[in-house]
């Protein structure tokens, strides 16, 4: 068994003990590294082609967050953090990148947990991640991931005002082993994911596609109407998963040019802005 899917293991067996939501709770303070080195091809490969990234010596802006995601498991399992890993739920994520990485750097990757707070349907943490290369930093994200669970009445709740309607441009039929195909692309394998019976298990009707996914094919699809020289020129992104995209469905990409959303089924799931280099 690989190393990440001792982790998975991990994180099963010591969930069931864990309470979210609980008075008193702490983050562990240490940081999760992982030593300088180069990116697989082959997985890049897989990751590029199931989220339609055009190939290219540019890393795609999101995968830095791929590449952390065993140090983010990491954290995530161990006895200290307070809430149980199967199950969360990427609710939101900025990323900013300070330079474009290419294929051959070296990047040195770290991992920490910055914050919890209540949020309407649970607990939610925010988790940082940094790419450094030479000591430089050159990427960083910071994700919220929620733990739902009963809430009292006065948890915060998000804005009810309508969201302007974005032109659409394309339209994509989601298969209904999407989850588990990015899953095995990109490390994620949380059963929320992959097949309806394990994602019944944590509320959902059946499984979910992954947000990172939805986000990783929205900045393909700006990429691929922006024309060649595209990647990499993408400074930052804020995105917010609004709502889960159940597997299969069909979901529809819409923009403005920065602003950007994903539709379906009379809902919108994923918001986003992209701020691009002069």
């Amino acid at each position: 068994m690989t190393g990440l899917g001792m982790t998975l293991v991990r994180g099963a067996l010591t969930s069931p003990f864990k309470r979210a939501g609980r008075t008193g709770a702490t983050l562990p303070a240490r940081r999760e590294v992982l030593p300088a080195s180069r990116v697989a091809p082959a997985r890049l490969a897989a990751y590029g082609g199931i989220c339609g990234f055009a190939a290219s010596d540019v890393l795609p802006l999101t995968y830095p967050h791929v590449l952390g995601f065993p140090l983010a498991m990491r954290l995530m399992t161990a006895r200290d953090f307070p809430l149980p890993v199967l199950g969360l739920v990427h609710t939101w994520i900025d990323i900013t990148s300070h330079r474009a990485q290419r294929v051959t750097d070296e990047l040195e990757l770290t991992v920490y947990a910055a914050g919890l707070r209540p949020h309407r349907r649970g607990t939610e943490v925010t988790v940082v991640t940094e790419a450094r290369l030479a000591d430089a930093l050159v990427w960083e994200s910071r994700s919220g991931y929620l733990s739902r669970h009963a809430t009292s009445a006065d948890s915060p709740a998000r804005s009810s005002t309508p969201l302007p309607e974005l032109p659409a441009v394309a339209e994509w039929r989601l298969p209904a082993d999407l989850g588990r195909r990015y899953g095995a692309a990109s490390g994620d394998r949380n059963p929320i994911h992959l097949h309806p019976a394990t994602a019944k298990l944590f509320g959902f009707p059946r499984h979910i596609a992954h947000g990172m996914w939805t986000l990783a094919r929205c900045l393909a699809e700006h990429e691929g109407r922006s024309g060649s020289g595209a990647q990499g020129r993408i400074r930052s992104v804020r995105a917010d998963f609004r709502a889960p995209v159940l597997l299969p469905s069909t979901v529809t990409y819409a923009t403005d040019g920065t602003a950007f959303q994903l539709r379906g089924a009379g809902r919108t799931h994923l918001t986003g802005q992209v701020d691009e280099e002069d």
